[in-house]
């Protein structure tokens, strides 16, 4: 007997899919740079040397709120063949969010955890930091990447900023990947010895010349795959864009919630319907500010979100 599947199961199965787009390319661009090669242009698990110093180099991944920049780097670094061993004792790369507050001994901690080291007592700051290197080297790490790094200048930034420039610097020099907001490429560039050594990705925002097909086979595959039908409405997708400011990631996010609502409805396939009830939920708007039930939709502008470029389909009914 086959087993039926609970929303809770199919949601977490569309949760745990990836959507290859051009932007996993432009990151393991920005990443192979940094990675030394053999003789037949493969990438090793080792930073290039940019300087006599022995100094590496770093990427800051930026996008909006919501962007999908986490899940993008995520991937990114799970799925460059040099970083992945079968040694348990080596970690070619350590992830660390940034904890709140932000402040310079508060990373420095929760980096160290990262690593496994459990802090017993009081430490002074700049102790934890050569800890943290001490650590870093030691389990054969090449990449620290700090996600949400836009919290991480509100208080020592400074610091902060001194502290990752020494880690990428000397013996045991690592690459470091920084993600988040506009702001956070604001914070870097106001160190110019810091800046220098960051390359930038700018996630773009979707486009309906660019996206539209895209996305409108990913909703067929995703509602397939949980057993639901879907027309092809390319002005749903138009909205969906609109409804989800233009980012990827809420984009995503948006058909995930449409598709839990029409699964827990117990309909056969995935409709309007079923956005404009999310979008209500998540917005908290009247029948008329809400982009998937309003006749001229295309005139709604959630938090101002801009105008797009190109529409060529709105009028369509």
């Amino acid at each position: 007997m086959s087993k039926i599947r609970t929303t809770f199961e199919i949601m977490e199965e569309l949760r745990g899919l990836h959507i290859s787009t051009p932007r996993d390319a432009e990151f393991q661009r920005h990443l192979s740079r940094l990675l030394r090669q053999d003789d037949k242009g493969n990438a090793l698990p080792e930073a290039v040397k940019f300087a006599a110093t022995g100094e590496t180099r770093g990427i800051m991944v930026v996008d909006e709120p919501g962007g999908g920049k986490s899940t993008l780097v995520h991937h990114g670094l799970h799925h460059q063949p040099a970083l992945n061993t079968s040694d348990t004792s080596i970690k070619p790369f350590i992830s660390a969010i940034v904890p709140s507050p932000g402040t310079y001994k508060n990373m420095g901690t929760a980096i160290l955890s990262q690593t496994g080291y459990k802090l017993s007592g009081r430490r002074e700051a700049h102790s934890i930091w050569t800890l943290v290197r001490h650590r870093l080297e030691l389990q054969g790490c090449i990449i620290l990447w700090i996600d949400e790094a836009h919290d991480l200048f509100s208080k020592d930034s400074n610091l902060i900023l001194r502290a990752l420039k020494t880690l990428m610097q000397g013996d045991g020099a690592i690459i470091i990947v920084l993600s988040g907001t506009k702001e956070l490429a604001e914070y870097v560039r106001s160190d110019p010895q810091v800046q220098r050594r960051f390359s930038t990705l700018v996630l773009p925002r979707v486009t309906v010349e660019h996206d539209l097909e895209r996305f409108n086979a990913v909703i067929a595959n995703y509602a397939a795959k949980a057993g639901l039908g879907w027309g092809g409405n390319k002005q749903i997708v138009e909205r969906l864009f609109l409804a989800s400011r233009y980012v990827f990631g809420r984009c995503v996010e948006t058909i995930y919630c449409a598709i839990e609502e029409a699964l827990l409805e117990g309909t056969s396939a995935l409709t309007l319907d079923h956005f404009a009830r999310t979008w209500a939920l998540q917005e908290g708007c009247s029948a008329d500010n809400n982009v998937f039930m309003a006749d001229e939709w295309w005139a709604i502008r959630p938090d101002g979100c801009p105008e797009p470029r190109q529409v060529p389909l709105r009028k369509r009914k």
